[in-house]
């Protein structure tokens, strides 16, 4: 799928009007705090999730300078070619609520939109999922799953909710002992659901580990190797019900320490993704370039994962990804991700002259303008403000 238009109105920063990209990657250039995330934010919420920023939805409103406070709505358009046809989308942003229209459709919340519109976003916080502990690479695995398997968000609230009744069970056994006699029936559920979260992590890690492999061999040049592994804290078995079986053996094993402790010691929500290039963990010893590519191997993997679920590439949006970064790794990035619509923020104008082909805009203070085009390509956009007689076009 690619974007072929993109609309704002009284969102964040951004000057009002559209902006058309191409099919191929397209860079967002400027000094910091000008607007160029805020492109990115509007374009990751037609995926129906929330801003990738933390934002909360009566954030994203422009903030009138003089009051203080945000403006009552904010509106944004995109038309995309997706399941092999045009289609259109808007959200409606107001007291904290979002509303959308699919291709002429009102729908009540913006969530709606999952599914419609693919995307896969790197921002620098997704850093953390190298630098901070396990948490961030299970939330990693999780996202990318729920993408693709719908079934896996509701087995995976499933055994949260059971691992919460056992805890919350472990926490009251002291002031209660008879309540032990009802632990084995949340084991059992837990065992059941927790297996099943395992292989299905599993078999993802195990589906996308040659493509980043692939992807982070482009990145470096060759020059270096990477290898992501899952890592469960109960090793599992060679079918569902051998993994069941040593979970419940492990549970029991560990029956005292979690009483002593009111929580559970093990189990999937203890996993973790080990990342290690050439040969050492890449949490201790990798430099904050080799961090980065990591982690931009991970979320290409990851697009890769969804094209062939879906049979459509979706969006890649890289929000300040050059930073850290050598001549070669930003080479591959600009000019090496063929087949697929790419936006790229950055603040260097020096980095843009390294494309080879696809759009250029600068922006500064909100507004949008396009730059020249790089060699073989066609105008395909209009800005998003007035420069050299150009007008900005009104969101429809």
């Amino acid at each position: 799928m690619h974007i072929t238009r993109i609309a704002a109105r009284n969102y964040r920063n951004l000057a009002e009007g559209e902006l058309f990209p191409c099919q191929g990657v397209n860079v967002i250039y400027g000094g910091n705090a000008q607007g160029k995330t805020n492109l990115l934010e509007s374009l990751w919420l037609f995926t129906g999730g929330h801003s990738f920023r933390g934002s909360k939805d009566s954030e994203l409103p422009r903030l009138d300078q003089k009051t203080g406070k945000n403006t009552e709505s904010a509106q944004l358009a995109m038309d995309f070619f997706s399941e092999g046809r045009n289609q259109q989308a808007q959200l409606h942003i107001q007291a904290g609520r979002r509303a959308s229209v699919i291709n002429g459709v009102k729908k009540k919340t913006g969530s709606a939109l999952i599914g419609k519109v693919r995307a896969v976003i790197f921002s620098p916080e997704h850093l953390l999922l190298i630098k901070e502990g396990p948490a961030r690479r299970r939330a990693f695995l999780d996202g990318a799953l729920c993408q693709i398997r719908p079934g896996f968000a509701v087995l995976l609230n499933s055994y949260r909710r059971t691992l919460l009744q056992r805890n919350a069970l472990l926490k009251d056994m002291f002031r209660a002992p008879e309540l032990a006699d009802t632990m084995e029936i949340w084991n059992q559920r837990l065992v059941k659901l927790g297996a099943q979260v395992m292989e299905e992590r599993k078999k993802y890690t195990e589906s996308i580990a040659q493509d980043i492999r692939e992807i982070y061999g482009g990145i470096a040049r060759g020059k270096e190797k990477i290898e992501v592994s899952y890592a469960p804290s109960v090793k599992g078995g060679e079918t569902l019900r051998e993994t069941e079986e040593i979970f419940l053996q492990e549970l029991s094993r560990t029956a005292g320490a979690d009483r002593r402790s009111g929580f559970t010691s093990i189990g999937p929500h203890r996993d973790d993704l080990y990342i290690a290039i050439d040969g050492t963990a890449a949490k201790a010893y990798g430099s904050q370039g080799q961090q980065r590519s990591a982690v931009l191997a991970m979320k290409l993997a990851e697009a890769q994962a969804q094209a062939r679920f879906s049979g459509e590439s979706p969006v890649v949006l890289l929000d300040d990804v050059m930073s850290e970064l050598d001549g070669n790794r930003q080479d591959y990035l600009l000019n090496h991700l063929h087949g697929r619509q790419v936006f790229i923020t950055c603040c260097s104008p020096e980095t843009v002259n390294l494309m080879e082909t696809g759009q250029r805009f600068r922006v500064e203070a909100g507004i949008i303008y396009p730059q020249e085009l790089a060699a073989n390509e066609k105008p395909a956009l209009a800005p998003l403000a007035k420069e050299n007689g150009v007008r900005a076009e009104k969101l429809k």
